[in-house]
């Protein structure tokens, strides 16, 4: 009966590793694919490598967290509980899908063990308090920051970011010799082959951020239960999130992903590493965080900061200039990369373009609506299930 129900818990932990493999492959590598620099193979292998090293090194710790000390009494992640907190993860990322939202699932993660360390009263509320915490405060700093780089910056990034692509290999490899020699294609300018390297690394960097984070939230339950060693289950999880990459990340690849890969090519590389840095930095300090929110709220900042170069931040003219700003996101889509844009307070208002030609603010309401309704229906439903379900012995 035992190994019955480990065997269906290493499958739904496959199937959560899985679905992480497939949704996170697009927003990491999606802007290298789409613009020729990579294959969707080589984008799954460098996903599937940097996703390893993140929970081999940093993300055990918030295995730790999830598994051991959300809350009190370890005993209560009996293995039928695992598997019903992996079912709720499960079901976020479907719910997810349903509505086209990118669903947390570390924060649905969180949201399901809680629910069962509400049913079972041992829910430890100083490390959730503090992962709420650092839930609210790491938006804000995602949105401060980009607006900071969007304001004073991002002209500069914008201007020398420029990717011209020629035409042919970037690379191209003389065997003729005893060792390879690796020179630069016909063509190929240092511009672009740096260019190239600086959206591949960020690619990495994001899986690597995804690794440090995603991988508590396939087998964190199963660990905590003691039905998994630590070491053989994060090797299980990156085989699934492998499998993911290789397979189902084909497609969103295809369409780039998400709505960060869609952003110009400046932008989007700003709000990946502001994003990854800090989801990295969480994990260093074992707190499971949502890229998909820190993101979103990059965006925004970074919107908001390129909109306000408009303004020149002087005594007499700030506080009426600011009532007339627009400010939205859609202003990251007025530039072209490369392009050389005016001064702080020199450009013209009317060349940024009003939110809904690029920005619509229900869509940005509904997704930021779902990133946290979506948490708190896996605890509430998680919490229903363990307080009343007379099988897990709370009730």
């Amino acid at each position: 009966m035992i190994e019955g129900l480990l065997l269906i818990g290493v499958l739904v932990a496959m199937f959560v590793g899985y679905n992480i493999g497939g949704s996170t492959t697009g927003p990491a590598f999606g802007p290298a694919v789409g613009a020729g620099t990579i294959s969707k193979t080589v984008a799954a292998a460098l996903m599937s490598l940097f996703f390893f090293l993140g929970a081999w090194t940093i993300g055990r710790r918030v295995v730790d967290t999830l598994g051991r000390e959300l809350v009190t009494n370890p005993s209560v992640f009996t293995l039928p509980a695992s598997i019903t907190v992996l079912f709720f993860i499960g079901l976020a990322l479907f719910v997810g899908n349903v509505f086209g939202v990118p669903a947390s699932t570390s924060m649905t993660a969180v949201g399901a063990i809680a629910g069962l360390g509400l049913a079972s009263n041992s829910l430890n509320w100083a490390v959730m308090g503090e992962i709420v915490t650092w839930w609210l405060v790491a938006p804000v700093v995602g949105f401060w920051v980009s607006a900071v780089i969007g304001r004073y910056f991002y002209a500069t990034l914008n201007e020398r970011v420029a990717l011209v692509q020629s035409n042919g290999p970037l690379v191209t490899v003389d065997r003729s010799g005893i060792m390879p020699k690796i020179a630069r294609g016909p063509g190929t300018t240092g511009r672009e082959l740096v260019g190239t390297a600086v959206v591949v690394a960020i690619g990495c960097i994001m899986a690597f951020s995804s690794g440090t984070s995603n991988v508590a939230n396939a087998i964190a339950p199963l660990v905590g239960s003691g039905a998994l060693e630590m070491n053989p289950g994060i090797l299980l999880a990156c085989v699934a999130v492998g499998l993911g990459a290789f397979t189902i990340a084909r497609r969103t690849l295809d369409t780039l992903g998400s709505d960060i890969t869609s952003l110009p090519l400046t932008a989007a590389i700003v709000v990946a590493t502001v994003s990854s840095l800090l989801v990295i930095g969480l994990s260093a300090i074992k707190i499971p965080a949502s890229f998909v929110v820190i993101a979103t709220m990059s965006i925004i900042g970074l919107g908001w900061g390129r909109a306000t170069r408009t303004m020149r931040a002087s005594r007499e003219s700030i506080s009426d200039q600011a009532g007339d700003a627009r400010v939205t996101v859609g202003s990251l889509a007025a530039d072209t990369e490369g392009e050389e844009l005016p001064d702080i307070g020199e450009e013209d208002p009317e060349d940024i373009p009003a939110a809904a030609d690029l920005f619509n603010p229900s869509t940005t309401a509904r997704v930021i609506l779902m990133q946290n309704v979506v948490p708190l229906i896996s605890t509430i439903g998680a919490y229903l299930v363990f307080r009343f379900v007379p099988v897990f012995g709370f009730s």
